[in-house]
């Protein structure tokens, strides 16, 4: 019986120590061109399923935020909307919907537009539900939280409406968890900087 035991044992720790091989090789074989080098060479797929190249973004401040419609953050789509409306000319909000974190974005992008939409009145640009982090995370959170892409930071999104600035030049500056409001005097001061 010991022997079953153990044979069992070790029949799992080198079925678990195969997996991960193997993850890792599909992981170490993923071409490098997936990943952009600068923020502005980010193309991807808004809600209308539209192409939107990050090039066009290029002299204005940006916001990064990921978002969701189910999430006790949610109310902060209407302080978003209000500093994009009011700084339009110098700013740019980019709104991520992700599932992540307690599965509160669980609805289509059709579905999210018209949430944005109807509630909030959301005119910024909304894209594609992506990951924001975990094994599938999308390359631009990548990008975002990853000091080696991004120059300095690593910290990832630990919940829903976390914010990434980035500056003119598409530098990423500054980092600010959930609860920190989009209308926050930082915020508004590294905007008028």
């Amino acid at each position: 019986m010991k022997n079953l035991v153990f044979l069992g044992c070790l029949l799992l720790l080198v079925s678990a120590y195969a997996i991960s091989k193997t993850h890792a090789s599909k992981s170490k074989n993923k071409p490098e061109t997936t990943m952009a080098k600068s923020f502005y060479e980010f193309k991807m797929k808004n809600l209308d399923g539209k192409e939107v190249d990050f090039s066009s973004f290029k002299g204005k401040k940006i916001i990064v935020v990921n978002v969701a419609s189910k999430c006790g953050y949610t109310p902060q789509y209407e302080a978003l909307q209000k500093l994009y409306s009011e700084n339009r000319d110098k700013l740019i909000i980019l709104g991520f919907p992700a599932n992540n974190f307690g599965g509160q974005e669980p609805g289509s992008n059709d579905d999210i537009k018209s949430f944005c939409s109807e509630n909030y009145g959301v005119t910024f640009p909304m894209f594609e539900k992506v990951s924001v982090k975990g094994f599938d995370k999308h390359p631009i959170y990548r990008w975002l939280s990853d000091a080696e892409l991004n120059g300095w930071n690593n910290e990832e999104p630990s919940w829903n409406f976390c914010k990434y600035i980035l500056d003119e030049k598409g530098e990423l500056i500054k980092f600010f968890p959930s609860k920190v409001d989009p209308l926050d005097q930082e915020i508004i001061d590294i905007i008028n900087a």
